[in-house]
């Protein structure tokens, strides 16, 4: 299982929300490039990073920061957040960006989503927000109208390779990550699966390892000091 710690961009500083609100924001650094230097420092290969305000607007208002990440640390990078066209995918792949995350677009734009695959193949990956159930969209601040296993097949019979499944009810919590949820959408779809939201401990990415999952995001539980990227990484890979 792949580990990704996340830096959750807003006004070009390292934050972290409870449950998507953005009122409920803290702040953990202002200088995002030195906090990937240090992730990648720890021994992290790949990052998850994610323009707030791109998700609530559709702009890409933190892609000069996204930038110097990529040149400063050269991981695998996979961006959502924001990304609701193709010049944009193009924008960000040509930067050096390894995979983007469409979530609202993927929702509202079928034509986009599936002529981003066939042009960029599997750069492009799918983020699967859910709230009681339903696809949530526009930086969780609005429900779709599909349903978590609908939106799932379609994303599958469409030929989406990588989906990030986060559970906004424990996101930032550190209430540990939706294992049920997890289980359930690995054994009912074939594709990889990224769990977001939530992670706590070592022993839930033990069980998310278990379970089959792709990867697992790890958020507030390392900025907090809960979990430490040298010890989550012995944990995802451990065999």
């Amino acid at each position: 299982m792949i580990l990704y710690p996340a830096i959750d961009l807003y006004q070009g500083q390292v934050v972290r929300l409870e449950k998507g609100r953005f009122d409920r924001m803290t702040v953990y650094d202002k200088d995002p490039v030195a906090r990937a230097v240090r992730m990648k420092d720890d021994g992290a290969t790949h990052l998850h990073l994610v323009d707030l305000e791109g998700a609530r607007t559709g702009s890409t208002a933190n892609l000069p920061v996204i930038r110097q990440i990529v040149a400063e640390t050269g991981l695998f990078l996979e961006v959502g957040g924001g990304i609701r066209d193709r010049d944009t995918i193009r924008r960000y792949l040509d930067l050096g960006v390894s995979r983007i995350i469409l979530g609202t677009a993927a929702v509202e734009n079928e034509e986009l989503l599936c002529s981003s695959l066939e042009e960029f193949g599997t750069a492009v990956a799918v983020g699967v927000d859910l709230a009681d159930g339903m696809v949530a969209i526009r930086g969780w601040e609005e429900k779709s109208k599909w349903t978590a296993d609908d939106f799932f097949l379609h994303l599958m019979k469409l030929g989406v390779r990588t989906v990030i499944c986060t559970d906004i009810s424990r996101d930032g919590m550190l209430g540990g990550s939706n294992h049920a949820l997890y289980e359930k959408l690995i054994s009912q779809f074939s594709m990889d699966l990224i769990a977001s939201g939530g992670v706590a401990s070592l022993e839930d990415l033990r069980g998310l390892r278990e379970l089959g999952m792709a990867g697992a995001i790890l958020g507030r539980a390392y900025y907090s000091g809960a979990v430490s990227i040298p010890d989550a990484l012995k944990e995802a890979e451990a065999c």
